[in-house]
C-alpha cells in the first residue's frame, strides 16, 4: 500500500489514516453508492490507498471526506470541480499551518539559544573593568596634570 505523510511507523497501530475499509464498506459508511466512490477517485476528490492487487482501501479520514463531499454537493449545491478546489485549498491551509507551527518552534528555540548565549557572554565579562558610557560631546576643555611626587 502507498504510504501517506503523517502515518504511524508502528505497522499494527490504527489511526484515522489507516486504510482498512474496502469499497463496499466505505460506501455503506459514507451513505454513497460504490460507483460514486469510484467516480470521486477518478476525479481526484477522494483518493484511497491501493492494495497490491489494486483494490481500494479507505481510511476513516477518507470516509469523513466522502461525507463532506456529499454534503457540499447536495446541501450547498457546489459542483465537483468546486469541491475539488475547496479540498485542495483546505489541504494547502493545513500544510501551511503545520509549517508555521514548525517555523515558530524553530524561532522560539533559536531565541532561547540566543538568550542563553547572551547570558554566557555577560557572565564572562571582566568585573574589574568599568562599563563604557557614551559621553555627550561638549566644548569644555579638561586639562589633566599628574600629581607631583615630593
Amino acid at each position: 500500500m502507498e504510504g501517506r505523510p503523517g502515518r504511524s511507523r508502528h505497522p499494527y497501530e490504527l489511526t484515522d489514516e489507516s486504510p482498512v475499509y474496502v469499497i463496499s464498506v466505505a460506501a455503506q459508511l459514507s451513505g454513497l453508492h460504490p460507483q460514486t466512490l469510484r467516480q470521486y477517485d477518478r476525479l481526484g476528490l477522494v483518493s484511497p490507498d491501493r492494495t497490491a492487487g489494486r483494490g481500494r482501501r479507505y481510511s476513516a479520514r477518507d470516509i469523513e471526506l466522502l461525507r463532506t463531499v456529499q454534503q457540499l454537493s447536495q446541501d450547498e449545491g457546489i459542483n465537483l470541480a468546486g469541491i475539488k478546489r475547496i479540498i485542495e485549498l483546505e489541504n494547502q491551509v493545513a500544510a501551511l499551518q503545520a509549517r508555521v507551527a514548525e517555523l515558530s518552534a524553530a524561532v522560539e528555540g533559536a531565541a532561547a539559544a540566543m538568550q542563553q548565549r547572551e547570558a554566557q557572554v555577560h557572565a564572562s565579562y571582566r568585573r574589574d573593568l568599568v562599563p563604557y558610557q557614551d559621553v555627550q560631546h561638549t566644548s569644555a576643555l579638561v586639562v589633566w596634570r599628574p600629581r607631583r611626587s615630593e
